[in-house]
């Protein structure tokens, strides 16, 4: 045999070792996905188009439609303004061709700190009381960067049981130690800083939470967070706004508006892909904050910066937020209503937001109701481990201003 061909056969017995090898390693990743399937819990992505506070779901294959039109009850557009063709009409009209410029080629510190971004940052600051504001590509690319750039070993973070995953990865992403304290249980909470707070082990004690939670709906008591905050010299509060901006406070601005506590933050955030209708998350907080993560944020030093038509974009849909008193209203009433009917029926729901869960617990019997609901037009989807509680299954209703009463009517009675 030529020494070709000895290299030849080398090469094909080591082709079908490392062949084999992937076999196995895609029969694990399979077998685990089949035994989500069998649980009721394997998540698959659905192709759909959305009309108003419509949406049909299509064959991604044929490009087909195949369902109904359905009420969309699984929206974060809880204002209606990402659907609203007449403001996107609007936005394009007032804005010239040259500043419709799609990417920002850079990050920040390099080239991409366009005119858009300094005019939307002073838009904020003006609303939160001329506090300094900073922008971010997302809420998770700001929720992994803030934490583990404002942290060192001498950190401690205390964070609701219930945050968000961005936060959780934060946290981990961080060099501090952290403590989780039962679900707005503050109670809980100030027994933690009444321990750690004498420990000289920490010179800063980080309070993590959300104003209103994604997936109960239910909400912190902002109000007295802060009367605990202010008994302890080393907390600093860290309170995610996403599903309260636009739909809380006088002017939109949150929970934290709302309750007047804006000022008592020292890291207030949030996002613009809910209610806001765009895409990205900000920081609310002291100017020395706003330049210390500039310097040492991770996330935000070595991104890409979003276009600057979407910054544009953004702050065009903020300052018509800040004038839709009436849309907030009619969505706390509907929302107010729909907690109320779903206790009635006898299911658990802890919501006191316009996201309404209906607790059911197993996850096939969930996924089973929202296809029932689905064909009776109303577009539900079923929440299921691991983003809930094992057991903890619900069918999430998330309310929008163009939702309205005769329609969750039509709902209730067939929960």
């Amino acid at each position: 045999m030529s020494q070709f061909e000895q290299a030849y056969n080398q090469d094909s017995k080591q082709n079908d070792q490392h062949s084999k090898q992937n076999d196995q390693h895609l029969n694990r990743y399979a077998e685990q996905l089949e035994q989500l399937k069998q649980q009721g819990n394997l998540r698959q992505f659905t192709a759909n188009t959305q009309q108003g506070s419509s949406i049909q779901l299509y064959d991604r294959t044929n490009r087909q439609i195949n369902s109904h039109k359905m009420l969309n009850l699984s929206s974060n557009d809880y204002l209606g303004l990402a659907s609203d063709l007449s403001l996107r009409e609007q936005f394009f009209d007032e804005t010239p061709n040259d500043l419709r410029i799609m990417s920002s080629s850079s990050s920040r510190l390099l080239t991409g700190n366009f005119p858009e971004y300094e005019q939307f940052e002073t838009s904020l600051s003006q609303a939160f009381h001329g506090r300094s504001a900073l922008l971010f590509n997302s809420g998770y690319h700001m929720n992994i960067g803030i934490l583990p750039a404002l942290s060192d070993a001498k950190t401690l973070i205390l964070a609701d049981k219930l945050v968000h995953a961005s936060m959780i990865d934060g946290i981990r992403l961080s060099t501090a130690k952290y403590v989780r304290y039962r679900h707005n249980d503050l109670n809980h909470l100030s027994q933690l800083l009444q321990k750690y707070h004498v420990d000289e082990n920490f010179d800063r004690i980080i309070v993590v939470t959300e104003s209103i939670f994604s997936m109960d709906g239910d909400e912190t008591d902002l109000a007295e967070l802060v009367r605990i905050k202010q008994q302890f010299s080393k907390v600093m509060l860290y309170v995610d706004e996403a599903h309260a901006i636009g739909v809380r406070g006088e002017q939109g601005l949150g929970c934290a508006e709302q309750y007047g506590v804006m000022d008592e933050i020292d890291l207030l955030v949030g996002t613009f892909g809910k209610a806001l209708a765009s895409v990205g998350g900000y920081l609310i907080c002291h100017a020395i904050i706003r330049d210390y993560l500039i310097n040492s944020m991770r996330p935000l030093i070595f991104s890409t910066a979003q276009p600057p038509i979407c910054m544009a974009w953004t702050n065009f849909i903020f300052q018509k937020v800040l004038g839709l008193n009436q849309q907030r209203q009619h969505l706390q009433i509907i929302s107010q209503n729909l907690q109320q009917a779903v206790l009635a029926k006898g299911f658990d729901c802890p919501s006191t937001s316009h996201i309404v869960p209906i607790i059911m617990g197993e996850s096939q019997k969930t996924v089973e109701k929202a296809k029932f609901l689905q064909e009776a037009g109303f577009y539900i989807m079923p929440v299921r481990p691991p983003t809930v509680p094992q057991y903890g299954s619900r069918l999430r209703i998330c309310l929008t201003s163009r939702v309205n009463q005769t329609d969750l009517d039509q709902l209730v009675a067939l929960l």
